[in-house]
């Protein structure tokens, strides 16, 4: 997220005039005044704005991002680009070529060289950017809480609009995005963030674990269990079967588990893939539970995330923050303690 200064809005707007970076002529040039109007601070009341950058890698990236975003004219008949949707271009009834409204929904370069342009200025001016939790204003009176969400790896295993379907979702929380990063959790990350469960899958499953194996053994002895044996065979059986449960979830969410690592690899960045949010606003953490459901997709409320997007307890599309506390913990983890490597990646790729 960017909170641009106005040196950024200013260089980005020159950027978005060079010939071929956007499009038409007309377009380049309302979409300059757009952003030298809404970008920079308010010089009345110096509230910030917020902008989220997205950075896309692949073949032909900037081609299909740039059919995907379309482009603004006054002839459009649909919604069948993101600019289309989102979008609007109003011209005066009277005087066609005066502009009368105009918001781009989005703002993507049409070439190579000016997406590099874009992205090394972004890079310069990283210091606008992170969790922007001073900028949303709230009325007299209005406490505001910050709030971690997660879009789980099950949502990129192959390239689909769930994450986007998910992050809708929370949308109608009405709460306000101020951070987000792609996060490929380390094994040491992964077993840090979930390690609070860690016990209570120790200790507290000795039930289900009864449940798994009592007809196994009853079946390999031939002979039933009475319930006092069979509670205390899951009882001595429940520290192995928790171990197992916890490394199942930190191989899901890192790729690897504690065993599968040398101590060398376990801060190694893993292999699967997840989309870090923070949202802003009042009641911000108890409204994000409610939006995401319960932790079990099967008893979760028709129309919560997990419901919709959801198969188990352990894929259930997406985690969130259950108290200040959590927040501040695994903030601290994922946003605090790791460098956010988005100028590192800008840097290397373009060399800047």
């Amino acid at each position: 997220m960017y909170a641009p200064s106005l040196e950024l809005a200013k260089e980005y707007a020159k950027i978005l005039q060079m010939p071929g970076h956007s499009g038409s002529e007309y377009i380049s040039k309302l979409s300059a005044e757009y952003v030298l109007k809404n970008f920079p601070p308010n010089p009345a009341t110096g509230k910030k704005n917020r902008v989220m950058v997205l950075l896309f890698q692949g073949e032909d990236a900037v081609c299909k991002i740039r059919q995907v975003a379309g482009e603004l004219s006054t002839d459009r008949y649909g919604g069948e680009t993101i600019s289309g949707t989102y979008g609007d271009l109003v011209s005066d009834a009277t005087t066609p070529e005066k502009t009368v409204y105009f918001e781009p929904g989005v703002l993507v370069a049409s070439t190579e060289e000016g997406s590099a342009l874009a992205v090394r200025l972004l890079s310069r001016y990283y210091a606008d950017s992170g969790v922007l939790t001073n900028v949303e204003r709230y009325p007299a009176g209005v406490k505001p809480q910050i709030t971690l969400a997660m879009i789980k790896p099950d949502n990129f295993k192959f390239p689909m609009g769930r994450p986007g379907n998910v992050i809708d979702f929370f949308s109608q929380t009405g709460l306000s995005i101020v951070g987000i990063k792609v996060q490929r959790m380390s094994t040491a990350q992964a077993v840090e963030f979930y390690g609070p469960v860690l016990e209570v899958l120790r200790t507290k499953l000795g039930e289900r674990v009864a449940d798994i194996v009592k007809p196994c053994i009853e079946k390999a002895l031939d002979s039933a269990i009475d319930e006092e044996t069979t509670q205390k065979i899951g009882n001595l059986l429940c520290p192995i079967y928790g171990e197992n449960q916890f490394d199942n979830i930190v191989r899901f969410m890192s790729g690897r588990s504690r065993s599968e690592c040398s101590p060398s690899e376990m801060n190694t960045p893993g292999t699967e893939e997840s989309l870090v949010l923070i949202y802003e606003g009042p009641d911000a953490i108890a409204r994000i539970r409610k939006a995401l459901g319960p932790t079990d997709p099967s008893k979760a409320p028709p129309g919560s995330i997990r419901r919709e997007f959801g198969s188990n307890v352990m894929v259930n599309a997406a985690h969130a923050s259950d108290s200040e506390e959590s927040v501040k913990r695994e903030m601290d983890i994922l946003i605090h303690k790791t460098p956010n490597d988005f100028k590192e990646l800008c840097d290397r790729f373009y060399q800047v």
